[in-house]
């Protein structure tokens, strides 16, 4: 049977938004626009795709067409070799100043959220907010959080956010309202790499302790 075409949509006068649904097809569509010429960007959302275009140098009637040709083939699009990352981070403390608070709402020990974090296989949703932070799903729905009444100014890059649902890894140092739980070793944004980004839309992530010394 062969797969619907999405849905294609304007969004403002120099991008299109293709409507995905659930499920990882919007990932392989980014991979495969990019192997095209003539967008500007390309930005993967939880449930749909932006492309965006050269106004100045083309219509948008001429985008939709280009669009509408790349999406014929959609059925034969290869699933994207998504990535497992191996997160190394420390919890609590002032690595995880929210920590403590979040256990005793959830009536657990600091252990057992962490130990519930540990075993959970996160999924890279989408890149945004700031360069580089990743947007996870796959959290333990028990695991309850709510956003800070008052945000940070200043959290700093590496930082474990977590609210319902989702786990936030914060690229860049900045502000935040999530709370915040740890902070992972590894690099999430540099300009020096061939690829800036550690991570992309798709990717799975999961979180280590670090072992105590």
């Amino acid at each position: 049977m062969k797969a619907p075409r999405p849905d294609v949509i304007a969004c403002g006068d120099d991008a299109l938004r293709i409507l995905c649904g659930e499920g990882d097809i919007r990932h392989s569509l980014a991979q495969h626009l990019k192997h095209m010429q003539g967008w500007t960007e390309i930005v993967p959302g939880k449930l749909d795709l932006t492309v965006s275009f050269d106004p100045h140098a083309e219509r948008m009637t001429g985008a939709q067409a280009r669009l509408s040709a790349a999406l014929g083939n959609v059925s034969t699009l290869q699933p994207r070799a998504a990535r497992t990352h191996i997160l190394e981070a420390g919890f609590g403390g002032e690595a995880g100043p929210d920590l403590a608070a979040l256990a005793a709402r959830l009536g657990q020990t600091e252990e057992q959220v962490i130990f519930t974090l540990g075993q959970q296989t996160l999924h890279v949703d989408m890149l945004g907010f700031t360069p580089g932070f990743a947007y996870l799903s796959g959290l333990d729905p028990e695991i309850v959080s709510e956003r800070l009444a008052n945000p940070r100014s200043r959290v700093a890059a590496g930082s474990i956010g977590l609210i319902t649902g989702q786990v936030g890894l914060y690229a860049l140092v900045g502000p935040g309202g999530w709370p915040i739980l740890g902070r992972i070793r590894a690099r999430l944004f540099d300009r020096a790499r061939t690829d800036p980004f550690l991570m992309a839309p798709g990717d799975s992530v999961v979180l280590r302790r670090i072992p105590a010394a």
